[in-house]
């Protein structure tokens, strides 16, 4: 599978009146919103984000990270975590009722045929690109993905012990998230809190338990996908440069038009010609990690 990632423009993005078909809460405030969304299903691909108008009341919308979709029957599949008062009234809305988004915004992760380990890596509320892709690798017989979430809450799903081996796991390593066990594909689970199973620790701290298992061969066939907090993405960031491994890393700003004309979410980006300012929600949220740190 081979993605050519053309540069969204605002005509690419389509608004639509999405029914809520499923919303459901977990703890730590997070939920799991389907939406009927046929035109984003179709067009999204992983990486990409949606704008929400949380509730009728607050015309400021609230940007979404796509986490599944399904082309054919025409769904859109979020999670998301109450932060403020937009999120909060998100959460109050019932299924049956309609949201008005736009979407699918942003420059998406590229998968690479010659690198077949992909190393996914998400945290938190970046999570849900992670799933994106490796929803979108599952099909594909030649690739190994590996994808290592992290959470100081709990997680958004009922973990369960795997039964796929990965490459240097510590003792007792064993929790992963049940929807990509039944893809087939790795998954672990880690977290400063002691949930059961899980790795007490650092996600970069579980990637490189992975990568010092494996051969010089293997680790060249190695690229590291990853969203979350700033903090994590730096880190994530070295650990790519510590290993010379390719990084894609998924942004995450605060934004108000999501479209790329306020210019409130620019960062500074290392080009060719030297630093430029992109904006995260066009010109990203997808970025080369070595470009942004």
């Amino acid at each position: 599978m081979n993605q050519t990632a053309t540069k969204p423009h605002r005509d690419t993005i389509v608004c639509e009146q999405a029914e809520i078909l499923c919303h459901d809460a977990f703890e730590g405030e997070q939920y799991i919103l389907r939406i009927q969304a046929p035109e984003i299903a179709r067009r999204a691909l992983a990486g990409s984000f949606v704008h929400i108008q949380c509730d009728p009341s607050l015309p400021m919308r609230r940007p979404i990270s796509i986490m599944r979709v399904d082309a054919k029957a025409g769904w859109v599949e979020l999670l998301y975590k109450v932060f403020g008062h937009g999120t909060a009234l998100l959460a109050k809305r019932q299924v049956g009722e309609q949201l008005d988004l736009f979407g699918p915004i942003g420059v998406p992760f590229v998968i690479h045929e010659n690198k077949t380990r992909p190393l996914l890596i998400g945290g938190g509320v970046g999570i849900p690109p992670m799933i994106f892709v490796a929803d979108e690798l599952k099909t594909q017989k030649q690739y190994t993905p590996f994808v290592i979430m992290g959470s100081e809450v709990p997680f958004p799903f009922k973990s369960k012990p795997s039964t796929v081996i990965v490459p240097g796991q510590p003792d007792g390593v064993i929790g992963c998230m049940p929807l990509l066990e039944d893809w087939g594909i790795a998954s672990r689970l880690t977290s400063k809190q002691g949930y059961p199973g899980c790795f007490d620790g650092y996600v970069t701290d579980l990637a490189k338990h992975y990568l010092d298992a494996l051969n010089d061969e293997q680790r060249q066939e190695v690229e590291i996908f990853s969203c979350g907090p700033t903090v994590m993405l730096e880190a994530v960031a070295k650990l790519a440069k510590e290993y010379e491994l390719p990084c894609q890393v998924s942004l995450e700003e605060h934004m108000a038009c999501a479209v790329g004309g306020c210019a409130g979410c620019v960062v500074e980006v290392k080009t060719e010609n030297g630093p430029a300012m992109k904006r995260v929600c066009v010109d990203g949220p997808v970025f080369d990690a070595y470009s942004v740190f």
